[in-house]
């Protein structure tokens, strides 16, 4: 790995109302058994940069509450441009755009809603009692279908990862125990690096070989501010499942919890499945 996270998180203004940030193959999504430049750069760090973006070049403070990205096409492994636009702001409420990508290549765009949290009634029907860490062993993705920026994610499969139709007659989900490899508390960046940090979770519904899809939508809502104590040791509880696949589309949903339980996102995406050939 020659680029750290952090490295590929950072944002560098160019001096012209937009902010850069270096793709590095190090975060392909092909898998780690091919090249880097057979895919793109990763789902989830193009949505972190975008929020980081959004944050960063509109100087936003009040916490992240929902960003809906739509991935109109593969960036390369190249300096890309993020530039935010500032839709509408208020001093509880503000809402801004991101568009992203390289000259000739619209590769992202994005709407960030951020908001000031204030007291008052509070619900969490989300709230849960994950399985212990401590039970649970590392579990490497098999590097035959692991894509590249796994080797910055520590995953630990709650029940075992479930591939290739393990699911098959049951409900298509799947509990991971995710942090990134660097250890650093969570964050709102890793955050949403960790929401599109596994597999499709219809692979454990339907048998190998494993049917590729690429993503086109996905939004994350954030349910409360991440701060260092949210988990200080950088991992949160993840459960993903899949809603809906046919007519060569999928939608899934997540939920992220804090190592107490409490429900700190949502997630739900959307994808595009690739063709398959017939076997002759």
């Amino acid at each position: 790995m020659t680029q750290t996270l952090a490295e590929a998180l950072t944002l560098t203004d160019d001096g012209a109302g937009g902010l850069t940030a270096r793709l590095s193959g190090d975060f392909s999504n092909a898998p780690l058994s091919a090249p880097a430049e057979r895919g793109a750069p990763f789902g989830g760090l193009m949505a972190a940069l975008a929020a980081g973006a959004a944050r960063q070049g509109l100087d936003l403070e009040t916490p992240l509450k929902t960003l809906t990205v739509q991935y109109l096409a593969a960036a390369r492994f190249e300096d890309a441009t993020f530039v935010p636009t500032l839709t509408r702001g208020g001093r509880n409420v503000a809402y801004a755009s991101v568009s992203a990508g390289q000259p000739d290549r619209p590769a992202l765009q994005a709407l960030a809603t951020f908001g000031r949290e204030v007291d008052g009634p509070v619900l969490t029907p989300l709230a849960t009692t994950p399985r212990p860490l401590a039970d649970i062993e590392p579990t490497p993705l098999d590097p035959r279908f692991g894509p590249w920026f796994t080797r910055y994610i520590e995953h630990r499969f709650v029940a075992g990862p479930k591939l290739f139709g393990q699911n098959a007659g049951a409900s298509p989900e799947l509990g991971c125990w995710m942090r990134t490899t660097d250890g650093a508390p969570l964050d709102e960046a890793r955050l949403l690096f960790l929401l599109d940090g596994v597999y499709p979770t219809y692979w454990t519904a339907l048998p190998a070989p494993p049917v590729i899809s690429t993503s086109v939508d996905l939004r994350a809502d954030l349910l409360e501010a991440i701060t260092p104590q949210t988990s200080p040791e950088g991992w949160a509880c993840f459960h993903f499942t899949s809603r809906d696949v046919g007519g060569g589309w999928a939608v899934e949903d997540g939920a992220a919890h804090a190592p107490d339980g409490r429900p700190i996102a949502l997630v739900r995406q959307r994808r595009k499945l690739m063709p398959t050939r017939p076997i002759s």
